[in-house]
């Protein structure tokens, strides 16, 4: 397992066992934090699951791929640490990971 950090927008930490193959999203869902609405489901057709990924983390976890940078032309207030938490696959590289909510989704 891996261990991820959500921080949700009101400061609550939750960490989470994270299956590795799985996404931070679905953990997120799984695990009940606020703020990650994820209304597609998972399938990057939307900007709901936005967070913005702790800056020591930015090269670990990646630039997002086009659909993704499309998608979140629609997320609330994009930063350069933005990421869509479908998109990051869990893996061993990324135990350790913080992620933050933002105030609110799209």
């Amino acid at each position: 397992m891996t261990k991820i950090t959500v921080i949700a927008f009101d400061g609550t930490r939750y960490d989470i066992d994270a299956e590795n193959g799985s996404t931070v999203m679905e953990n997120a869902i799984k695990h009940s934090v606020p703020g990650i609405e994820a209304e597609c489901g998972g399938a990057c057709a939307c900007a709901t699951c936005h967070v913005y990924v702790d800056e020591k983390w930015t090269d670990t976890v990646g630039e997002p791929e086009a659909m993704e940078e499309d998608m979140l032309d629609f997320a609330y207030d994009v930063q350069p640490n933005s990421r869509l938490s479908c998109q990051i696959k869990v893996s061993d590289a990324l135990d350790g990971l913080v992620v933050r909510v933002p105030e609110r989704q799209a």
